[in-house]
């Protein structure tokens, strides 16, 4: 989460490479009208349809603009659209394109530039062989513009919990080049990529939302760890930190940072890899699942700043969480050890956690893990590993044993739960179950939200009794903001949106 954090949707990892687009020269601007956001994740993917890692989307969303856009309560608003018509029964979807919008390179947005971008996404382009880019736009038959300027996008079948993928960036028509050359509309322009160092973004001087962005400059700074990151906070080189833990956010001086803070709607796991012996017994990973304390982890990990999670759902996502979930696995280390005893695991067994050494959380999550698992016989060995090879061996290749990670998502519910389909890109924990497939293919066409919802719960409940990972908390979203600074907002996903921050008035 992060990143602290990755977005488990399509796999495709770029390699780091060096990337500089410089502006042209404009007016004479105030020196100190920046921003400098540490990060703790190397960036790798620039591209709005193959983005991977939510750390790289924290970056991009200041750069692309989708038809929709949440805000920092976490509601679905319009952006390059103006509205959006559905068909009753979900299968059609016509927007309105919003007028007077350009993008970084002064080009004219118009509904051209979308039918491009969507079919991009969905993998639809003629040099493309059909497989979407975005996954969830899969469902996508075609796209065309109308006759009266709208955009219509039709689909394979009818698919209710759609709209808020048409977040995804909305670049030039023709236009494939986001990798080296970032183009999009959004209220800050790409400026340079230093590998190891930072990304650098400069004000959008056409953004269609008059008065915004404040700052001229956003630098994300790319730090060790986050006691590194602290460091540079604290000498005064980085204004931004975000992902705190609790007791570092206590330490610093209030009179030169304010500490903010918000729940992240993201879902702290430890992974178990359900095709690997012997976590392929569900007894096994139950038996897992009692053996923890979700409470005293996040005492000592987070300093108590978390929801405790017993499912693959946080309570952020509202009605469709389902609470009657809650407590299923509290620690109970007697039935844990009778449990491992069935599936013939008296004495326990060895087995390895890859965690990515860059997240500090992650890593003292199976710290304390490790230590708990020890009381039912079970040793695990913690493996660190840079970003990019957690990203390639473990998401990609699924091959681990156990991790530790933080799951994000949009406000979807769709998006939280869909990564658990059989043959899911995101599913890199190997579960299968024949039912929540079912369940899962039959939501998006079930227009009665109350009935939606119920399907939700019986999802939830399935992955609940199938123990398919251990859930641990929905970590609290703590943000160190130099007292320089103003109107940063802290979003209930993983966004560092750039584009209300300004320098405090004297």
């Amino acid at each position: 989460m992060n990143r602290f954090i990755t977005k488990t949707i399509a796999v495709a990892t770029v390699a780091a490479i060096g990337l500089t687009v410089m502006t042209g020269c404009g007016k004479k601007t105030d020196a100190n009208n920046y921003a400098v956001v540490g990060i703790t994740q190397e960036p790798g993917i620039f591209d709005p349809h193959t983005v991977v890692a939510a750390g790289d989307e924290e970056i991009i969303f200041n750069i692309y603009e989708g038809l929709y856009k949440f805000d920092a309560q976490g509601k679905l608003n319009p952006c390059l659209a103006t509205d959006v018509e559905i068909s009753s029964d979900a299968s059609v979807y016509t927007f309105t394109i919003r007028e007077g919008v350009k993008f970084h390179d002064g080009s004219e947005l118009d509904a051209n530039d979308v039918v491009y971008s969507l079919k991009r996404a969905a993998g639809l382009l003629d040099n493309q062989d059909g497989t979407a880019l975005v996954a969830e736009l899969d469902p996508i038959e075609s796209v065309s513009v109308t006759s009266d300027g709208r955009v219509e996008v039709k689909l394979e079948v009818s698919n209710c919990e759609l709209l808020s993928y048409f977040t995804t960036g909305i670049i030039p028509e023709g236009y494939d080049n986001c990798q080296a050359a970032p183009v999009g509309t959004g209220p800050f322009k790409f400026e340079s990529y230093n590998p190891g160092q930072s990304v650098i973004l400069v004000k959008n001087e056409n953004y269609w939302q008059k008065g915004l962005p404040y700052l001229d400059k956003v630098t994300f700074k790319v730090c060790a760890d986050m006691d590194a990151g602290l460091t540079e906070l604290s000498n005064g080189s980085i204004d931004i930190f975000p992902y705190l833990m609790k007791d570092r956010a206590d330490q610093l001086d209030p009179a030169k940072f304010n500490v903010l803070s918000n729940g992240s709607n993201m879902v702290q796991i430890f992974a178990l890899n359900n095709s690997v012996e012997p976590l392929n017994d569900v007894r096994v990973r139950q038996a897992m699942n009692y053996a923890i304390s979700r409470k005293d982890i996040i005492s000592v990990t987070m300093d108590g700043a978390g929801v405790e999670l017993t499912t693959a759902m946080s309570p952020a996502m509202g009605s469709y969480y389902d609470t009657s979930l809650d407590g299923t696995f509290d620690q109970d280390i007697e039935k844990a050890k009778s449990l491992l005893a069935e599936a013939g695991y008296d004495n326990g067994f060895d087995i390895t956690c890859t965690v990515p050494s860059s997240y500090l959380v992650h890593v003292n999550t199976a710290v304390e893990l490790a230590s708990e698992l020890k009381a039912i016989g079970i040793n695990m060995e913690i493996k660190q590993v840079d970003w990019a090879t957690w990203l390639d061996e473990v998401y990609a290749g699924r091959h681990y044993d156990t991790t530790v990670i933080c799951l994000t998502s949009t406000y979807a519910p769709f998006d939280v739960v869909g990564r658990y389909e059989s043959n899911a890109s995101g599913n890199f924990i190997n579960y299968s179950n024949a039912q929540v497939d079912e369940l899962l293919n039959k939501i998006p066409m079930v227009s009665d939200e109350s009935e939606r919802t119920e399907l939700y719960h019986q999802v939830l409940a399935l992955l609940t009794e199938d123990a398919c990972s251990v859930y641990i908390q929905d970590p609290t979203t703590i943000t160190a903001v130099s007292t320089r600074l103003e109107g940063y907002n802290v979003y209930p996903m993983y966004v560092q949106d750039m584009s209300t921050v300004k320098l405090v008035e004297n």
